[in-house]
C-alpha cells in the first residue's frame, strides 16, 4: 500500500492496516499470546522495541500510547496551548527514552484493558482525522505548530505505519515459535 497523499487515502489505510492487525491478533493461538517475546538471538534486531516489547499488551499500549500522544498535542495546539510532539522532556533523540516511560507504565494493565484502550484510541484517532479537510492534513504549514510539515504524516505515522510496525512484530513473534 502506498503512503497516504489524500484524506481518503489516509482513512483507507489507516482503517484497512487496523483491520489486518486485528485479524492477526485474534488469530494468534493462546501459545502464541502466552509466550513471552523474545528476538535477544536475532543479530538483526537490533532497535529497542525489539528487548523492549514482552508481549502483545506491550505492543498495544505502545500504539495506544502514541495515538494520545497526537490526540494531546492537536487538542492543546488547537485550543491555543502550544506544545511540541514530544512530552516534556524529551525530543527527537531522546523519545525511545519515552518509549521506556511507556511500557514501564503500562505494566499493571491487562491485555483485555489494553485492546479496549488501543479500540478507543483509534476510533479517536479517525474521528480527529475526520475533522479535518484534505487540505488541512495534506497542505504543509496549514498549523504553524506542526512544524512547516503535514498534520496528515502525524496520522501516517501513528495509524497505518505503527500499524504496520506492530504486524512485523507479531509475526516475527509468531514465527519464533511456529518454525
Amino acid at each position: 500500500m502506498a503512503r497516504p497523499q489524500t484524506k481518503e487515502e489516509l482513512i483507507t489505510a489507516a482503517q484497512t492496516k487496523y483491520d489486518q492487525l486485528l485479524a492477526l491478533i485474534d488469530s494468534m493461538s493462546p501459545l502464541e499470546l502466552e509466550t513471552e517475546f523474545d528476538f535477544s538471538d536475532d543479530v538483526k534486531k537490533k532497535e529497542a522495541h525489539w528487548s523492549r516489547d514482552k508481549n502483545l499488551r506491550d505492543v498495544i499500549m505502545h500504539l495506544y500510547e502514541w495515538h494520545n500522544l497526537t490526540l494531546q498535542w492537536i487538542s492543546n495546539n488547537k485550543a491555543g496551548i502550544r506544545r511540541p510532539f514530544l512530552m516534556e522532556g524529551y525530543n527527537w533523540k531522546t523519545y525511545g527514552k519515552m518509549n521506556v516511560m511507556f511500557w514501564q507504565k503500562n505494566q499493571d494493565v491487562s491485555l483485555e484493558e489494553a485492546m479496549e484502550l488501543f479500540k478507543d484510541s483509534h476510533k479517536k484517532i479517525m474521528a480527529e482525522i475526520e475533522k479535518m479537510t484534505n487540505d488541512e492534513l495534506f497542505q504543509k504549514n496549514v498549523y504553524d505548530w506542526v512544524g512547516g510539515s503535514a498534520i496528515g504524516s502525524y496520522f501516517i505515522s501513528n495509524s497505518s505505519s505503527h500499524y504496520d510496525w506492530a504486524m512485523k512484530k507479531i509475526k516475527a513473534h509468531r514465527k519464533k515459535l511456529n518454525g
